[in-house]
């Protein structure tokens, strides 16, 4: 026991000396990271900078986003064997001529229905007389409101005055009158196309700027690796090929997605009788490019048109209608289908990011906001200074399961994470749940009371919490329970002796007694540790710490136990472990006893657990879940426990002989 208790010292110490060199690592590595203050401070210089030059910056913003989009296409070109040249030039002369037509196309329709408008008007009024007719409470008091007001006008108008005498004629007043003089020709060419002149400058200059953009890609693409991460080219490289995949496929397959929404809406709006069904849906097809407001606009515009256009009220029933069938179509099949949420942004990200856009660029920069924004995740991804644009905008979760089901067990809201749990058993057995998320989350609570950053009340909260969160599984739990019994037949007629690691035996006639170590949180583990068991099969029970002290540990009910397992958390409970053990032996000998040593990481190899064993006098001592249930319902026979101290018994023994001569010798005399 001296020698076992020496190894736990020096283990200590060991784990001490560690702890004290991560703990010097930790606050070394805190000195040296960079405060965020300058990355800060470059930010809002950053933002400054766009908002008060975006005349410069916007139309290179476009270019850009034009060049990613367009680049797989010249890319594939490429590969055919087109040169650079008519691959870029064809493809942006293709794209323009495209836009231009859509442009003019809509300019035509947005005309036509101008000039449809006083037509509307008659429906328009009486729609509204309608309404309001329909809205009054009683038609009869708003006329006898109307009688009543009309009196009281009579009453209270002045009567007029006699005058002895007419009054003069009135002095006639000069009229005036505006001469017109007309303008000539020149000027009313001026008038024309000056404010034609600055749309048409922007978009000849986004047009020399993709073309540049996609002849020199690869020479750009070098030049930025060379100004910005030369001392990091896999990042850089990691980062521009991503940010470039990501905007490229959300645009392509955004597009892909708007066409399959707009040209069904044009064909329902024309076969509804619609007005101007073209229009609606091209105008859907670029509106969806916003985000969220984008396709309220786009299905405004045709609602208003169905009210104004039919005296009644079929025709915005059955426009509402196709709405919101293609919004369903749209929304639950067709991306999901494409690209799901491939953008890596979250949903209030997105909404984020398109107002802060069109704050700083207007009605363009809301077009515009989600590519923009994928370019800024991808930056907070591979650039440590921005890491904190990947955490915000991002879609990732930022905590690992495991911290999040501690975080919600020490916040006292096991109803979240029951929710959270649920989520997770829809792909994992609740066995793999426990091992590789609950049991870990417990492991950060104790390390947190460990170093004394957990206060007893807050570890018996969290212990407080598990135990809601195992009765709260109880049901997927008996669920299992089913599963596995129809799992073992079936594996029994296949004969598939390929085992996972959570491909545990039955326990059919076992009974097992899962016991808590030391703490509340032990007893937590204790509890999973024989839910996990009861789905098995087995008869298990489990119990808490306190029944191992010395005045309670007679009270346990051992008779008929096959198993009896420790589950603990800390490793100081080693030091104690072995008289708990020879305890239980003696208390139970056709029992095997065993130890959980509850570890994620730094597990001790198989000569450590060997000698462990052998200086415990344990039966088994395992480190996860599922070599834990293995052992439970192991058939191997218990080990037969030694004496404790074998060199001090043949003293022990002369001693007491010469204490019964002692005693002989007085009764003698």
């Amino acid at each position: 026991m001296l020698k076992f208790s020496r190894g736990i010292d020096q283990d200590r110490a060991a784990t001490a000396g560690g702890l004290q060199q991560i703990a010097f690592a930790r606050g070394a590595a805190a000195a040296a990271q960079p405060s965020r203050l300058p990355t800060l401070v470059a930010t809002a210089a950053t933002v400054a900078v766009l908002y008060f030059v975006r005349d410069v910056f916007l139309p290179l913003a476009i270019a850009i986003l034009l060049t990613f989009a367009l680049a797989p296409l010249v890319s594939r070109l490429r590969r055919v064997g087109c040169p650079r040249s008519v691959a870029v030039i064809g493809t942006v002369t293709t794209a323009f001529l495209f836009l231009s037509a859509f442009g003019v196309v809509i300019a035509m329709q947005v005309s036509e229905v101008a000039q449809n408008l006083p037509t509307y008007q008659y429906n328009i009024v009486e729609k509204v007389r309608t309404l309001k007719e329909t809205g009054s409470e009683s038609q009869i008091l708003e006329r006898i409101g109307r009688v009543i007001e009309r009196i009281s006008t009579e009453i209270s108008r002045p009567e007029p005055e006699m005058r002895a005498s007419p009054e003069p004629a009135p002095e006639a007043k000069p009229l005036l009158v505006e001469i017109f003089s007309p303008q000539r020709p020149v000027e009313t060419l001026k008038n024309i196309i000056n404010p034609l002149l600055g749309p048409l400058a922007t978009t000849g200059l986004v047009i020399v700027v993709v073309i540049f953009m996609l002849f020199e890609r690869e020479e750009l693409r070098d030049r930025f690796i060379r100004l910005v991460g030369y001392g990091d080219l896999h990042r850089t490289t990691e980062a521009l090929q991503d940010a470039g995949a990501r905007v490229g496929r959300y645009l392509l397959m955004q597009l892909v997605v708007n066409i399959t929404y707009g040209i069904p809406l044009a064909i329902g709006l024309s076969l509804l009788g619609i007005p101007n069904a073209v229009l609606w849906g091209m105008l859907a097809i670029v509106l969806r490019f916003v985000p969220y407001i984008g396709p309220v606009i786009a299905a405004a515009l045709p609602l208003f048109l169905a009210f104004a256009a039919a005296p009644g009220w079929s025709l915005l029933v059955w426009t509402a209608a196709l709405f919101i069938v293609l919004e369903l179509l749209s929304n639950n099949v067709v991306e999901p289908w494409l690209y799901g949420s491939r953008t890596g942004l979250s949903p209030l990200a997105i909404i984020v990011a398109a107002i802060f856009w069109a704050w700083l660029w207007g009605p363009v920069g809301l077009v515009l906001s989600t590519p923009l924004t994928v370019c800024l995740v991808v930056l907070g991804r591979h650039v440590p200074q921005f890491e904190f644009l990947e955490i915000l905008l991002g879609n990732e979760p930022v905590l690992d399961p495991k911290e999040r089901l501690y975080q919600r067990l020490l916040a006292g809201d096991p109803d979240e994470a029951t929710d959270n749990a649920e989520d997770m058993l829809e792909e994992k057995y609740l066995v793999e749940f426990y091992d590789t998320v609950a049991i870990p989350a417990l492991l950060l609570a104790e390390r947190d009371r460990a170093r004394g950053a957990l206060t007893n009340a807050q570890a018996a909260q969290i212990a407080q919490s598990a135990n809601t969160l195992i009765a709260n599984l109880e049901e997927i739990a008996g669920e299992e329970e089913g599963e596995e019994e129809t799992g073992a037949e079936a594996q029994e007629s296949d004969g598939d002796d390929d085992a996972d690691e959570y491909d545990l035996p039955p326990g059919d006639g076992k009974s097992v007694l899962c016991v808590g170590g030391r703490s509340d949180l032990d007893d937590v583990t204790a509890s999973m540790l024989a839910q996990t068991l009861w789905i098995q099969g087995a008869d298990a029970a489990h119990a808490g710490h306190e029944v191992l002290k010395a005045g309670n540990i007679k009270a346990l009910k051992l008779e008929g136990r096959n198993a009896v397992v420790l589950s603990v958390l800390d490793r100081d409970f080693m030091r104690h472990a072995k008289f708990t053990v020879r305890r239980l032996k003696r208390m139970a000998p056709a029992a095997r006893v065993g130890i959980v040593l509850w570890q994620e990481d730094g597990r001790p190899g198989t000569t450590e657990r060997d000698q462990l064993i052998e200086s415990l006098q344990a039966d088994f001592m395992v480190f996860g879940m599922g070599d834990a249930v293995r052992e439970a319902l192991s058939d191997e026979l218990p080990r037969s426990l030694k004496l404790a101290h074998p060199k001090i018994a043949p003293g022990y023994a002369m001693r007491r002989s010469k204490r019964a001569d002692r005693e002989s010798t007085v009764k003698a005399d």
